[in-house]
C-alpha cells in the first residue's frame, strides 16, 4: 500500500526530527541549569545592581531575575532555531544527494527529479509543515504571547493537513511535492505527471 509506506516513511523522518529535538532539549536545559547555578556570578551581578540601585533592593531583585529570564528564554529559542535549521538541512541534503530521505530510502521510496532547487523548495516546505510554524508557536507561548501562539498553532494544523492531505489523492503529491516540482515514486508507485520535465 502506497500510502501507508508513505506515511511510514515520514514516521521515520519525523522520529530522527523528535529525536534531535530531545536532545535539544537536553542541551538547552543543561544551559539554564549551568546559567542559574553560576553562584559566584549571580553574587556578582546581584551585588553590582544592588549598588546601582541606590538600596532600592526590590528593583535590582527584579533586574536580576528578568535577565535570568531574557537569558533562559534566549537559550529556548537558539534551540527552536536550531531545530528548524538542522531539519531543513537534513531534508535538503538527503534529497539532493540521493534523491531520499532516511525514511523514504527504508521503504524504497525516492523524489524525483531531485536536483538541489527542486531539492531545497521541496525540503523548505516540508520544514516549515512539520517543524517550523509550530516552533513560531511554542516561542511566542515562552514569550508570553498566549492568544498569538494559540493562532500559530490553529496556522501549524491547517500547514501540516495542507501538506499532508493531498497525498491521500489520485495523484498522491503533497504540497511540498507540488510546490517544488517534484513526485515520489517507488515499487508500486506510479510517476505522476510534473511539470517542467526532470531536468532543471
Amino acid at each position: 500500500m502506497p500510502k501507508l509506506r508513505r506515511a511510514t516513511a515520514w514516521f521515520i523522518d519525523f522520529a530522527l526530527v523528535l529525536a534531535l529535538a530531545a536532545a535539544l532539549a537536553v542541551l538547552t536545559f543543561h544551559r539554564i541549569s549551568a546559567l542559574v547555578a553560576d553562584v559566584p556570578e549571580l553574587a556578582t551581578r546581584g551585588g553590582l545592581d544592588l549598588l546601582t540601585s541606590r538600596g532600592d533592593v526590590i528593583s535590582a531583585s527584579e533586574g536580576l531575575g528578568l535577565s535570568l529570564w531574557d537569558k533562559s528564554v534566549l537559550y529556548v529559542e537558539q534551540a527552536f532555531g536550531l531545530l528548524i535549521v538542522a531539519t531543513f538541512l537534513y531534508q535538503w541534503g538527503c534529497l539532493s544527494l540521493a534523491g531520499r530521505t532516511v525514511g523514504k530510502g527504508l521503504l524504497g521510496l525516492k523524489v524525483t527529479p531531485s536536483v538541489p532547487r527542486r531539492a531545497a523548495v521541496r525540503a523548505l516546505v516540508t520544514t516549515a509543515a512539520d517543524i517550523a510554524v509550530y516552533a513560531v508557536a511554542c516561542v511566542l507561548l515562552v514569550e508570553g504571547e498566549f492568544l498569538l501562539s494559540v493562532a500559530v498553532w490553529a496556522l501549524a494544523v491547517v500547514v501540516f493537513l495542507f501538506n499532508a492531505l493531498p497525498v491521500f489523492s489520485p495523484t498522491r503529491r503533497s504540497l511540498a511535492d507540488r510546490l517544488a516540482g517534484t513526485a515520489v515514486t517507488g515499487l508500486g508507485i506510479r510517476m505522476p505527471m510534473v511539470k517542467g520535465g526532470s531536468h532543471e
